[in-house]
């Protein structure tokens, strides 16, 4: 077999161009590929519904590819170990309730997972903007994060959506869109009313109580769940994002 270069760009462009259109008009969009992010898309996708991440950066994960300073460890607890067992990841019970994982094997198989399930990551591209039609969030305004990043002046594209999902983590980026946008979030101000100091009991359980519909169509997951709602961040221990991501799912498919 005689390797042919122009094959070799064929076959990438072809393949990437069939599978980026079929992804205009999609039931659920989701921005950023953490933890929460690829939970969401699993449980959607294992529902049978459209769903297409997108994540700016060139791998997923978030902030779980770091454990804890950098010491690739995860630390979550038993109400939301289901979930990796699901995912065939290995867990060591630390006893009293606290389970351990290896960080990059944990976001590794949750990645995996989504993608069985039939969810569709596309990374390196950026979240700009938003569509609203009637009052309601109906989809992304996406580019090339590279186009971003170098300042360029290049017109973005849109993906239609249901529903979206901000799962930017402590940024909220998509929330800080819409608020600027709209003027007001379903929030006690209106605003987003950012995160507290760390406080891993307290941030674990309100990351879950926080996620929900932020406006019509946007739903807030994961750690910008607690950013948009005024709750402690919790550090590498990881059950809340995962239960975030899972209750995000259960709340769109509700209204689907």
């Amino acid at each position: 077999m005689v390797l042919d270069d122009v094959v070799v760009t064929r076959t990438i462009f072809s393949r990437f161009s069939k599978e980026f259109q079929d992804n205009f008009d999609v039931d659920v969009a989701i921005a950023g590929a953490g933890p929460s992010g690829l939970v969401a898309a699993t449980y959607l996708a294992k529902a049978k519904k459209k769903v297409v991440i997108f994540e700016r950066k060139l791998s997923i994960g978030g902030g779980m590819w770091g454990g804890g300073m950098t010491f690739p460890v995860i630390v979550i607890q038993k109400p939301s170990k289901f979930i990796l067992e699901d995912a065939h990841i290995a867990l060591t019970d630390e006893t009293g309730g606290y389970y351990s994982a290896d960080s990059i094997e944990t976001i590794t198989k949750l990645c995996a997972y989504a993608i069985d399930a039939g969810a569709r990551i596309f990374n390196t591209v950026s979240v700009e903007d938003v569509l609203i039609r009637n009052k309601r969030v109906n989809g992304f305004v996406i580019n090339w994060s590279a186009v971003e990043i170098a300042g360029l002046h290049v017109d973005p594209l849109s993906i239609r959506a249901q529903y979206c999902v901000d799962a930017t983590g402590h940024a909220a980026e998509v929330c800080h869109i819409v608020r600027k946008k709209v003027g007001r979030l379903n929030t006690p101000s209106g605003e987003l009313e950012k995160e507290r100091s760390m406080n891993a009991d307290l941030g674990e359980k309100t990351v879950v109580e926080n996620t929900k519909e932020v406006y019509p169509g946007l739903l807030i997951a994961g750690m910008g769940a607690n950013a948009v709602y005024g709750a402690p961040r919790m550090g590498p221990i990881f059950g809340g994002m995962l239960l975030s991501g899972k209750k995000a799912a259960e709340i769109i498919l509700k209204k689907l």
